[in-house]
């Protein structure tokens, strides 16, 4: 299972909690990456760890002020990004903008969507995963593989009739080991979190729990 834990703008230290996701990668057979504000990434990337962008756009060098240039995310040390997370919404035109353009600085690319049949669309665009999170559970500590665990069933084989390379996470009040497992049963091959770390008094001690079943 591939767990990203998204850090958002949340007041956490980004260097501490990356140090806890690098530590306790070191102890599990899941897949543990930090995805930190742009600022911070290359600050994460020298802990060690598997370091995502939150977002890049759609563009390339020149004159695009105040926008997030993949190839300045890869020299940061990035390894991948999300793409049209419920949070920073874009079109069509401009995901797949994004993802040509991830590609191109050799970033991996997760698309989310809201529901399956954006799921659906997201993987039409090819990227190497989606991941459906349905906004109105974002943060409220339910997930939704326990909300309405069709979604998930349901964006599974969405992006399995489009295009099978392409895998599907879940997000939305993931918490717990428990949620982690209940999405693999599903058919999800990873999990976006962001509050149960990012937010917890001891990054370390959630993301053991968070992991121990698998």
């Amino acid at each position: 299972m591939f767990v990203l834990v998204n850090l958002k703008t949340y007041p956490c230290d980004p260097v501490a909690v990356a140090e806890a996701v690098r530590e306790v990668d070191e102890s599990t057979d899941a897949r543990l990456a930090v995805a930190p504000q742009a600022a911070h990434l290359e600050r994460v990337a020298e802990t060690g760890v598997e370091t995502w962008a939150q977002h890049v756009d759609s563009i390339e060098h020149g004159s695009n002020t105040g926008q997030t240039l993949a190839e300045s995310v890869a020299d940061a040390g990035a390894d991948g990004t999300l793409i049209n997370h419920s949070e920073r919404r874009l079109k069509l035109a401009d995901i797949d903008g994004s993802v040509r353009a991830a590609e191109r600085a050799g970033l991996e690319t997760i698309v989310c969507a809201n529901n399956p049949e954006q799921i659906g669309a997201a993987a039409a665009l090819g990227p190497d995963a989606v991941a459906v999170e349905p906004p109105e559970l974002i943060g409220t500590g339910t997930p939704v593989s326990q909300a309405d665990p069709d979604i998930v069933e349901d964006a599974v084989e969405a992006a399995d009739h489009v295009d099978s390379e392409v895998s599907v996470l879940c997000g939305a009040g993931i918490s717990t080991g428990d949620d982690v497992v209940a999405a693999g049963d599903l058919g999800a091959e990873g999990v976006l979190l962001a509050s149960g770390v990012a937010k917890a008094d001891d990054p370390r001690a959630a993301l053991e729990d968070l992991v121990d079943p698998l």
